[in-house]
């Protein structure tokens, strides 16, 4: 099914949504890594607040390339999302709600979708340049330092992207994997 969706990705928004779902994403998003990932974790255990609201907040796990003249980013292609897995449950604890990338999740992420009504959105890796032209503005938030992995602000308009795992823990890489095999020759 295609859905436009603006956000915030609300709890019932996210519950909405299903594996498979092909979605056209509109509003604020963030921009974060490994290792934007792991300092805002730390600063949680720390006790301290976050450089952003995490609520209902969906992050693209992306390091974006240097805009040229004339444009708003550079290449703005996924990253492999297993990267941000041990990161994942916590970010989900504190209220953000979506993630965009690519790959696989460990059980541990999955999980922490379920309990907290997370969803995985797949971006196509190799499509950096097409995914940028979706991007309408985009603002250094914090860790200015860690370059391309600094944590951003984007505005994004029908960004094309598909939920690869819905809040009930569907995964859509074992599902067509299976239906595939189901109906081999």
């Amino acid at each position: 099914m295609e859905k436009h969706i603006t956000l915030p990705l609300t709890e019932e928004l996210a519950r909405s949504l299903k594996a498979g779902d092909k979605v056209f994403l509109t509003g604020t998003i963030y921009t974060s890594r490994d290792a934007g990932h792991k300092r805002m974790c730390e600063a949680l255990e720390r006790g301290e607040k976050l450089p952003i609201d995490p609520t209902d907040a969906v992050i693209y796990y992306v390091g974006p390339t240097p805009a040229k003249p004339g444009q708003v980013i550079g290449s703005a292609g996924p990253t492999t999302a297993g990267r941000m897995d041990a990161y994942a449950p916590t970010m989900m604890s504190v209220g953000a709600r979506g993630m965009i990338g690519k790959g696989y999740r460990l059980p541990e992420v999955v999980e922490a979708m379920k309990k907290y009504s997370g969803v995985f959105f797949g971006a196509i890796g190799g499509c950096g340049a097409l995914l940028a032209k979706c991007i309408k503005s985009a603002e250094l938030i914090a860790y200015e330092d860690l370059g391309a992995e600094a944590l951003r602000k984007l505005y994004v308009e029908d960004m094309p992207l598909v939920v690869i795992i819905d809040c009930e823990g569907n995964d859509l890489y074992k599902l067509g994997r299976a239906a595939y095999l189901e109906n081999r020759p």
